[in-house]
């Protein structure tokens, strides 16, 4: 059994894989086991890991079913202390790993540690330092392209990580798991699966810590994005917002996020002609339809209350 599992969702990104695996085979911590979850890819990814990376265990998902089902596959594969979730268009600084653990090891009043994420294309501008969620139900990145001038260099608690590049111990993700096993909620499917888990962490009495040294570049959205981004952010948001925040935070936010939405809708009418704007208005309608299927999975926990009221908008 390693110490670190590794976990690679990849969905036809084989001009990123080489590159972010060859990164983690240049880890000073060595413990480690990658495993990529190919969600049936059309290009060359396959054949790429199977006759370069024989090292690297792969699950060859037989039909794409999204980013959710492909990194749920690849926590069930796992067993080993840590799970470490990491994007397939990232390069980790040869640290990162063993930065993430020791952090850990060394605090262990925290379940999650969040790395410092790098733009690949300005690697002196933050792509995130620690994720937030704002009072109008809106996730954010601390630090996002904001010239990087250590201003984040402490370690430090934050709300939640950015699954892009995030340990996890293990034993918390399982005790975060549905019933059938599942870590993020396949209902998702893709975007925000990590604010829902990053929620739901809070409730659960987890607590996250940013690790400055565990510096990871990052080619955002560079296998997602566009209409498809558009559509699960405008629906994802919604379900993300009713699913999880207790009744007392849900009613004190109600107002921003209300407003928050409508803006969102007037922005999208406005660009009507663009189909990015057309799939968040989808995204939004959708939204409202699969309310009812969130609300019946509320739990309402009074005694996380305080502990989300405290970094809600921080």
């Amino acid at each position: 059994m390693s110490k670190v599992d590794i976990i690679i969702p990849n969905y036809n990104g084989v001009r990123f894989l080489s590159p972010c695996l060859d990164a983690l085979a240049a880890q000073t911590l060595h413990d480690l086991r990658v495993i990529v979850v190919d969600d049936a890819s059309t290009d060359d990814s396959v054949a790429l890991i199977r006759e370069r990376y024989p090292h690297v265990e792969l699950i060859a998902l037989a039909h794409n079913g999204g980013f959710v089902r492909a990194v749920n596959a690849g926590i069930r594969a796992s067993n080993g202390e840590y799970v470490l979730l990491l994007n397939n268009d990232t390069i980790a600084e040869s640290r990162m790993v063993e930065a993430l653990v020791t952090t850990l090891e060394r605090y262990p009043q925290y379940a999650i540690a969040a790395a410092k994420l790098l733009l690949f294309d300005q690697p002196n501008h933050l792509h995130t330092t620690g994720d937030g969620y704002g009072w109008n139900g809106v996730p954010f990145s601390r630090g996002v392209w904001q010239a990087d001038h250590g201003q984040f260099d402490a370690i430090a608690e934050v709300f939640g990580a950015c699954a892009g590049a995030a340990l996890y111990r293990r034993a918390a993700l399982m005790q975060l798991a549905d019933n059938a096993g599942n870590v993020l909620d396949p209902f998702l499917t893709m975007y925000c699966e990590d604010v829902d888990l990053n929620l739901r962490a809070r409730r659960a009495g987890f607590r996250t810590i940013f690790v400055p040294q565990a510096r990871v570049l990052h080619h955002l959205s560079a296998t997602g994005g566009g209409v498809l981004s558009s559509y699960y952010c405008g629906r994802n948001f919604i379900l993300v917002w009713l699913k999880n925040l207790p009744l007392p935070i849900l009613i004190k936010s109600a107002p921003q996020f209300l407003k928050a939405q409508a803006h969102v809708t007037f922005e999208a009418i406005k660009h009507i002609r663009g189909a990015a704007a057309r799939a968040r208005l989808r995204g939004q309608l959708a939204g409202i339809r699969d309310a009812w299927h969130v609300i019946k999975q509320r739990r309402f926990m009074p005694a996380e209350t305080d502990n989300l009221n405290e970094w809600i908008g921080r």
